[in-house]
């Protein structure tokens, strides 16, 4: 029995359970990295939006900044030639626009607040972070290159959507990618039993299913739009035989191995809930059935029409 809605043995797909959609090979957003112990690791590339956000917010942070440095500078020196304070101007911008990113990047291993704000980081290619020669190569090319006059980032933008791992030209350089390690987190739908398996699921003999297998056949079902097509396939197919060894009986002939474990942990979720509401009430009768007599009980006085 597949996971992915072919039924055990016989490879036929059964029409009354639409199969759900398995992942790609390589997940979209997922780049496969390769790390200095030649491990290979699957990590989500930060993409040309949230890293346009986070470059906007940055650019924020330095106009505060540079106007802040540059109103200091003018206080402290006072300079009375033009040239004098064309200079200095200019020296604190450049400052400002090269030292924010390197010094961000350097400090806090590769982000700066865009970055923290929209949960991106800069790594090196091999998944290491960063140290001062990749962020101040990033910085600089991004300074002298990707952001001047009329070309406002349209370098970085062109490279980021012809490179795979959305790369600008100061990570091409530098040897580094940014990467997404804050994803938000998906709601998923608990397991139910599918119609087909409605009367089936009230024969099943659940004694022998321990709480180990029934959480990593939930987490299996909570993670199945994110796996590869041959570990969907692997993970699926060792639960489903795992659970059939301890679940009896036998689920009906083309019962895919999606829906065999959504069933069985909706049953096994539905009898523990009716277990512990039939404890409750064994636990406190007077509250099970509330009964009408000579009065509601010590304290309420008389019913109605009792007076």
């Amino acid at each position: 029995m597949s996971p992915s809605g072919r039924s055990a043995g016989t490879g036929a797909v059964d029409p009354t359970y639409p199969a759900p959609r398995t992942a790609p090979a390589v997940p979209v957003g997922v780049e496969t990295i390769i790390t200095g112990e030649a491990v290979a690791i699957d990590l989500r590339v930060a993409r040309l939006g949230s890293r346009l956000v986070a470059g906007l917010l940055d650019l924020l942070a330095q106009f505060y900044l540079l106007s802040l440095l540059v109103t200091l500078v003018l206080l402290a020196v006072r300079p009375d030639d033009d040239a004098l304070l064309s200079a200095m101007v200019l020296l604190t911008y450049v400052t400002v626009v090269i030292g924010y990113p390197v010094a961000c990047e350097t400090l806090s291993r590769g982000r700066t607040l865009g970055k923290m704000a929209l949960g991106l980081r800069v790594v090196r290619d091999d998944g290491g972070p960063i140290g001062f020669r990749h962020a101040f190569v990033r910085g600089l090319l991004g300074a002298v290159v990707e952001r001047p006059g009329i070309l406002f980032g349209l370098p970085a933008v062109v490279c980021m959507i012809s490179s795979r791992s959305s790369k600008r030209l100061g990570d091409v350089f530098a040897g580094t990618v940014v990467l997404q390690v804050s994803v938000p987190r998906t709601v998923s739908a608990p397991p139910f039993v599918p119609p087909p398996l409605l009367g089936w699921v009230s024969l099943l003999d659940l004694s022998r299913l321990d709480d180990s297998l029934a959480l990593r056949s939930r987490q299996f079902l909570i993670r199945a739009h994110s796996l590869s097509a041959p570990a969907l396939e692997r993970l699926g197919s060792g639960l489903v035989q795992e659970m059939q060894a301890v679940v009896t009986p036998p689920p009906p002939p083309g019962t895919p191995g999606w829906a065999y474990l959504s069933a069985v942990l909706a049953e096994r979720s539905r009898r523990s809930y009716t277990r512990l509401i039939s404890q409750r009430q064994a636990s406190r009768p007077w509250a099970a059935s509330p009964a009408f007599g000579p009065g509601f009980g010590p304290g309420y006085g008389a019913g109605p029409g009792q007076r």
